[in-house]
């Protein structure tokens, strides 16, 4: 709403009109105005003296509040209107002299039409006010502000008073600026006026307060009439819209002209009966849903009674608690054991192999040292009577270690009564004292570590048979929750560190090495699997596989590295303990549908490793006859020895015989050694009883399984050069004195299935078989 406007702008005008005739009075000092006659400058001196004293305590506050008016409007002159409104011209310019400097010469001088000039502003003021916005006074009072800023402080230094024309340029420059008591002149005492001037200064007073009320009620009534005005446009604007409303309304209710359908009784009783149809099928499943509620709570209640007489649920709960929080410890405890368990066994895989690299580097030196020695006896057989050449000292004394071991190894035999003994077939894998002291020294500080990984742990947690005894409480008490949370595929993962740790001192390569059934993880993995058989409640036969699993995850994985790295084929010894222990892995998983991955790999291993052997570690040369005469020469002996030693590796392949496929044995054993290296070594020797002795080994050697069909009366052909050979020999012997040795031959044609080709050398050399069995040496 708007505010009600203040009730004293009347009196403001007037005020203003006083201070019109203020900028009147001003004008002349610098353009004097025409004279309008000496009656009207009389009468207003006459009435000066009256207005001072009419108007002693009010004239100020007026004088003040008429400044914002603007001085242009002081020029205008018009001396017929100063004649008519002669008392209010009188006391406006009694005013003016009252608030200018009353010197003598400017009252005698002063013209009556600045009065005339108050008085026509008076007439055009219009009766209708406009009230100024908020905006406009508060620009007015900061301009005013602004004005009075440099005033504030009483300056010290005399000046001479303001003149007329500083005034009028400084009303010009700030027309709302009020003008400061210091520039006005004070008067202690009122001048005395005459009759008339009182008489015309009470008169003025009373018209301006009658005008004064006069205008404050009239712009009361304009007030009042605005704001009936803005009442009325809202009531109205309110009215046209319920009008609009209510007559939308009043269509759409009364609208006559919407045809509706024709009303059928048989309709209405149809749409009441699918209406009571639809209520009666939500009505049923309200049934339906509330008697499954009705049993929901029966159900529960008794679920309820039985769970509070049953006393042994909170003996269930602690049990499985206990069983939970044993197992999250266990895996801590592993986890932080697995990485000490990889560092001993990074560090025992690192001394066997540094083992095995040094052993298997010295035969290769000293089968090249060897075979340079022989060249150089063939080339230099006539250079000295006692046949000693000019060696190095390295090579010398390399041959002198060589003699050395070989020395001690007979001496070993003639001490044990072996005396079939053939050079060559021994393993050379002596170590010197100081070696075998440093090697048996780092591997105990190795052991000693290894008993030190689980020292600070109890043996439920690092002990395999008391956890399996922890789970097998649990198969036995709750079997379900068992089966359900499948342990048995968990168990080989948590035992495997375990089982990691004992085999840590296992070496499979050692004859004397502790097998695997005999090992205390494998005894408690076996009881297990036999209470889980004796088991009615049992779901599935994942317990059936633990011990398998635990073999493919850790056993399997530690043979493959010893087969890569460590294993030497040449070694009797080491194939044997590898081939039995293999057997007895296979064998665990002999219920297994197809062989693990694990276990291919192995197998693969073991392949590469012999191929490897074969192209590096058999060498048979072939020296000419002369250096041949007589078995007690250097060469004859070097080359026998190479050949029972490539003879000793045929046996050692042929041991993996039912682990590697009989394809995969043939090629390696017959193809790429017996063809390639031995039957060339024996067709280069003289015929005669060793070669048969060579002979009868190479066969002993050959699996019976091969042979085993007894249609068969061609061998296998792989062996096609070998029965060749055979033959061959038989028919130089045959027209000598070695005759038994030709029956021996006989009998080797019919081990390897070679029926028709021991037919005909019977039938041809009149000879009878004999029935004596090929026996190994």
């Amino acid at each position: 709403m708007a505010l009600r406007p203040q009730r004293t702008f009347r009196r403001r005008q007037v005020e203003s009109s006083d201070s019109d005739s203020e900028g009147a009075e001003e004008r002349p000092a610098e353009e004097p105005a025409e004279p309008c006659g000496p009656s009207a400058g009389g009468r207003a001196e006459g009435a000066a003296e009256p207005a001072r004293r009419a108007r002693g305590s009010r004239g100020r506050g007026r004088v003040w509040a008429s400044s914002r008016r603007s001085p242009g409007t002081a020029s205008r002159r018009d001396c017929d209107a100063g004649v008519l409104l002669e008392s209010r011209t009188v006391d406006l310019s009694t005013d003016e002299e009252e608030e200018t400097h009353p010197s003598p010469e400017r009252k005698a001088g002063q013209s009556p039409s600045s009065s005339s000039s108050s008085s026509l502003e008076e007439k055009e003021v219009s009766p209708i006010v406009q009230i100024p916005d908020a905006a406009f006074i508060q620009e007015a009072r900061r301009k005013r502000e602004l004005a009075r800023a440099p005033g504030d402080y009483i300056s010290l230094d005399v000046h001479h008073p303001p003149t007329t024309s500083d005034r009028k340029r400084s009303d010009e420059e700030d027309p709302d600026s009020d003008p400061d008591d210091c520039e006005k002149r004070i008067l202690f005492a009122p001048k005395p006026q005459t009759l008339r001037q009182r008489m015309a200064e009470e008169t003025s007073i009373r018209n301006e307060e009658a005008s004064e009320e006069s205008q404050e009620d009239e712009n009361q009534d304009i007030w009042e009439q605005q704001q009936m005005r803005k009442a009325v446009k809202i009531i109205e604007g309110q009215n046209i819209d319920l009008s609009r409303s209510s007559e939308s309304q009043t269509l759409k209710k009364f609208d006559t002209s919407i045809s509706f359908p024709p009303v059928n009784l048989e309709i209405i009783k149809k749409q009441l009966n699918n209406r009571l149809t639809l209520l009666q099928d939500t009505h049923r499943s309200h049934q339906r849903e509330y008697e499954k509620y009705l049993e929901d709570i029966k159900s529960s209640k008794t679920a309820i009674q039985n769970l509070e007489s049953a006393s042994d649920q909170t003996l269930n709960y602690k049990f499985y608690k206990g069983m939970k929080i044993y197992v999250e410890n266990i895996i801590d405890c592993l986890n932080e054991k697995i990485i000490i368990i990889e560092e001993l066994e990074s560090s025992m895989h690192t001394l066997l192999l540094k083992r095995s690299e040094a052993l298997l580097k010295r035969r290769q030196d000293e089968l090249k040292c060897e075979s340079s020695y022989m060249q150089q006896l063939s080339r230099n057989a006539d250079s000295s009577s006692n046949g000693s050449l000019a060696l190095d000292e390295k090579d010398q004394q390399i041959l002198d270690e060589i003699k050395a071991r070989r020395t001690q190894r007979r001496q070993a035999r003639a001490l044990s009564g072996n005396c079939d003994h053939q050079e060559g077939t021994s393993s050379d894998d002596e170590l010197s004292s100081a070696e075998m002291t440093n090697f048996q020294k780092r591997q105990g500080g190795i052991l000693q570590d290894c008993k030190k990984v689980f020292e600070d742990v109890h043996d439920d947690f690092c002990n395999v048979q008391n956890i399996l005894l922890k789970f097998q409480q649990w198969r036995e008490k709750f079997p379900d929750s068992y089966y359900e949370a499948f342990i048995g595929l968990c168990l080989p993962k948590l035992l495997s560190p375990l089982i990691r740790v004992q085999l840590l001192d296992w070496n499979p390569l050692k004859l004397d090495s502790m097998g695997l059934n005999q090992m205390p993880w494998f005894t408690s993995i076996t009881e297990f699997m036999e209470n889980s058989m004796d088991d009615p409640r049992k779901e599935d036969d994942s317990d059936q596989n633990i011990l398998s699993v635990v073999i493919n995850r850790t056993v399997v994985p530690r043979l493959t590295d010893f087969v890569e790295f460590i294993w030497d084929p040449l070694s009797t010894s080491q194939t044997r303990s590898l081939t039995t222990h293999c057997r007895l892995v296979f064998e665990q998983s002999a219920s297994e549908k197809e062989v693990s991955k694990s276990k291919q790999d192995l197998l693969k291993s073991v392949v590469v490793r012999i191929k490897k052997s074969v192209e590096d570690d058999v060498f048979i040369p072939l020296y000419p006859k002369s250096s041949e005469e007589g078995k007690m020469s250097a060469h004859s002996k070097f080359q026998e020895r190479q050949f029972w030693g490539a003879l000793k590796l045929f046996r050692n392949i042929l041991l993996w015989n039912g682990l590697l496929p009989d394809d995969t044995l043939q090629d390696l054993g017959l193809g790429k050694l017996l063809n390639r290296y031995l039957i060339i070594a024996l067709t280069n020797a003289f015929p005669g009883p060793d070669a048969v002795k060579k002979c009868s080994q190479i066969a002993a050697c050959l699996p019976e399984k091969w042979f085993e069909n007894s249609a068969m009366r061609t061998s296998i052909p792989q062996l096609e050069n070998f029965i060749q050979f055979l033959l061959q020999s038989a028919h130089k012997l045959s027209s000598s004195e070695f005759r038994n040795e030709v029956n021996e031959i006989i009998l080797i044609l019919v081990k390897v299935k070679a029926l028709n080709q021991a037919e005909s050398l019977t039938e041809k050399h009149h000879l009878e078989p004999s029935t004596h069995p090929i026996t190994s040496v």
